[in-house]
């Protein structure tokens, strides 16, 4: 089935074009706690995993845990730098930034403040930098990625989820409470543009891909956004699983997939900027709602648990979320 939407072609069909991914590992963490953001680090081989009040370090050649991070109340987001022997973590609930030793693990300094509920987070090679985005409020405190120094604070407006680069001086962002995606100078910290993602709705995850400059916003309506990051003109709007979190492009394929904690990855092929083909729905899990792209094996990751009961609605907790059941925390590894 063909969809025209204005100068793009949807392409929507059961054959694939390009291979769908399957389980190639489940790797068993355990413990107990929440989860959000994974990060491959393809220098060190390792995969970072944030669970709860800490974050698992996976080996990616054993496929074990090797190590943990402790210490990083309700984390988010895990990126690293290799070049400086540091690791960045978002911590949510005690609104600050923890920073570690690639090596050891062991945290360097005291943890950074940073705006309110710091969520997703950046390394830019460009102008080496480490990004930490609030979900609210829109803020992003500005970190030199040599020494956690404090460089600047970037007033972006609305809640901000996951971000990208072009490696050139630009960075992009998802405002999830606007239905937009912005573009921001990696330097002075100046918003330069603004594009709507209607009819998007609750931007999340966020793809990109250099060659084509096309960004991918994974919308909670079930929709992918595609953008073009030059002109801000919406290229194409596809569908995609409920509750999506995460958003990948791999370069080497040209693949788009989108991770819905629903339990499934939507992959979208780009047959050109202006066209694309949905794949497939792989199923995955219910829960494993972000994605972490390993860019050697081309490999995909997800996290999720078992869930048990839904606890009753409170004055304080009036939308509970089903419990976790204890020991169930598993990484999932998929492949061609």
């Amino acid at each position: 089935m063909a969809i025209a939407l204005g100068i793009t072609t949807v392409r929507a069909q059961t054959t694939a074009v390009v291979a769908p991914y399957h389980l190639l590992h489940t790797i068993t963490v355990g413990g107990e706690g929440g989860w959000d953001y994974l990060s491959v680090d393809p220098a060190g081989e390792r995969l970072y995993v944030s669970h709860g009040t800490q974050v698992e370090v996976v080996d990616l050649g054993t496929r074990k845990v090797i190590g943990s991070i402790p210490n990083t109340p309700n984390v988010h987001g895990i990126d690293v730098v290799p070049s400086a022997n540091r690791g960045y973590i978002t911590c949510g609930r005690a609104n600050q930034c923890v920073v570690f030793d690639l090596k050891t693990l062991r945290p360097i300094g005291a943890p950074i403040p940073t705006g309110p509920k710091p969520d997703a987070l950046l390394y830019d090679a460009y102008s080496q930098r480490v990004f930490l985005f609030s979900n609210d409020g829109g803020r992003s405190t500005v970190l030199n990625a040599a020494t956690g120094a404090v460089a600047g604070t970037a007033e972006l407006g609305g809640d901000i989820e996951a971000p990208a680069t072009d490696g050139k001086g630009s960075i992009f962002a998802n405002v999830e409470d606007k239905n937009e995606v912005i573009e921001f100078d990696a330097k002075t910290l100046a918003v330069r543009k603004r594009h709507p993602l209607a009819p998007g709705e609750a931007p999340t995850g966020l793809g990109y891909d250099p060659k084509t400059n096309r960004l991918f916003s994974g919308c909670h309506n079930e929709k992918l956004v595609v953008t073009d990051s030059k002109t801000g003109k919406q290229v194409a709007v596809l569908p995609i699983g409920k509750g999506v979190d995460g958003v990948a492009f791999d370069p080497s394929t040209n693949n788009i997939v989108t991770s819905n904690g629903s339990g499934t990855f939507t992959v979208i092929h780009e047959d050109a900027p202006n066209q694309y083909t949905v794949v497939a729905n792989v199923p995955t899990a219910p829960g494993a709602k972000t994605i972490a792209l390993d860019p050697k094996t081309h490999h995909l990751f997800t996290s999720t648990a078992d869930y048990g009961p839904t606890p009753a609605a409170t004055p304080e907790n009036p939308r509970p979320r089903p419990s976790i059941v204890p020991g169930t925390f598993r990484v999932l590894e998929y492949g061609k």
